[in-house]
């Protein structure tokens, strides 16, 4: 049996951030335990090449192999406890004989076999998942050529492969954009993105770049209604939807292409979270916590994309990096909580993180992010009391739901109140 101070399951953005952040805050190197599955750390930001990274934590921009890099050098020259190519199997707790509670880490690799390791604190940043072909139901035949985004980044980026030359993408998310450039770059020919939403899921920079520099198609309120091929794809017919997203018969458009790519959307990879018992919010798919990110089981924190889907990697790092701190807070026994106030989304507000704020007693402001429901302009963001009383309130030009919004609640907004509720409402 091992016995570490804090174990972190995830070496990408939020994994990384959460050990240098647990470190700075004073935990020993040697009881700080890194575990990830791949071969080196980083996670997915070892497959965006592209820049736009650092600009919020390391004030300069930079690839995601170098946003990485910067966190690993800080890592290792920390002499922090990494294992790599490591998959963890179990996060679970357990009192003993004089009542005190241990959490349970169950991991396994060639190196060390099966072993387990005593934890003071977990935090969980095991990043998110694409939604593939299988959630979808698209009618069609299964050929190949149809990829998720995330693969055929992987693809050309780090195997040197090349999907195909003639490309439908489906969804607009960020690395559906991010893809669409790529891909054009490499000399194949984007023909269209369609999104079924009437807005795109995606950053409005990367549409601008991404797709408006080169010319590429944006089909709002569309969707792939069938796929032909036998044994590699050869077209694709697309619909206009309607308000119920429901194909629209006749605005059939068919592209002769050899490739589908998916940008359907990014799920938390929670399996561990619910298998700990942890209780998980239904709108994010990822854990309900408060603002020091601990989950409803003591001890256990979340952070990253496992919590929720983040823009940036470095709000997921912000967010980690205050996962980190409040772990090491807590191993050392000095994390206390007198009570709570629920955070709650209201009118144009699709979710919360955190869902609660814990009163530590601390008088600390509490940076709470939401997601809109739907691309609204010249709009008020209120937070409300269970009175209905308003805390807080400031105007924003444009909202929408491919972009994290974000509201400052300070001490004296939350303290005593049992509820807040974030909403939008028109200026």
């Amino acid at each position: 049996m091992i016995s570490k101070k804090i174990v972190i399951i995830g070496g990408g953005p939020a994994g990384m951030a959460a050990a240098v952040s647990a470190y700075e805050a004073g935990v020993p190197a040697d009881e700080i335990c890194l575990l990830d599955r791949g071969a080196s750390l980083g996670g997915i930001l070892v497959q965006c090449i592209h820049n736009g990274f650092g600009l919020k934590t390391f004030g300069e921009e930079l690839t995601g192999p170098e946003y990485a890099d910067k966190f690993a050098k800080k890592i290792i020259g920390y002499g922090i406890d990494v294992r790599t190519d490591t998959i963890v199997t179990s996060v679970s707790e357990k009192a003993d004989d004089d009542g005190a509670v241990h959490r349970y880490v169950t991991a396994q690799n060639n190196r060390d076999g099966v072993f387990t390791v005593d934890a003071g604190a977990v935090i969980l940043a095991m990043g998110c998942r694409e939604r593939s072909r299988g959630a979808l139901n698209i009618p069609g035949t299964r050929p190949a050529g149809i990829y998720t985004a995330g693969t055929a980044q992987r693809y050309v980026n780090i195997m040197g492969y090349m999907p195909g030359r003639r490309v439908v993408i489906l969804g607009s998310g960020d690395i559906g954009l991010i893809m669409a450039r790529r891909m054009t770059l490499e000399g194949a020919k984007v023909l269209a993105v369609c999104e079924l939403m009437p807005y795109s899921g995606g950053l409005t920079r990367n549409i601008v770049q991404c797709l408006n520099d080169f010319d590429i198609p944006l089909m709002l309120s569309h969707t792939v209604v069938d796929i032909e091929g036998k044994e590699r794809v050869t077209g694709v017919t697309v619909a206009q939807v309607d308000e119920n997203r429901r194909p629209i018969p006749g605005t059939e458009k068919h592209f002769d292409c050899d490739t589908l790519l998916l940008s359907v959307g990014l799920l938390p990879e929670n399996e561990l979270t619910r298998a700990a018992g942890i209780e998980i919010d239904r709108l994010t798919g990822g854990a309900v916590v408060d603002q020091n990110r601990q989950t409803s089981v003591s001890g256990i924190f979340e952070a990253g994309n496992a919590l929720h889907v983040h823009d940036l990697a470095d709000f997921a790092s912000e967010e980690a990096a205050v996962a980190g701190v409040a772990a090491a807070r807590f191993a050392d026994g000095k994390l206390k909580s007198d009570g709570s106030t629920a955070v709650v989304p209201g009118n144009g507000v699709r979710y919360t993180v955190p869902q609660h704020i814990s009163h530590t007693g601390d008088g600390e402001s509490v940076k709470t992010y939401f997601r809109v429901t739907d691309v609204m302009k010249n709009v008020y963001i209120t937070v409300k009391d269970e009175n209905g009383v308003q805390v807080t309130r400031r105007k924003a030009r444009r909202v929408a739901p491919g972009e994290m919004e974000y509201v400052v609640l300070t001490p004296d907004m939350y303290a005593g109140r049992p509820k807040l509720t974030v909403e939008i409402e028109n200026a």
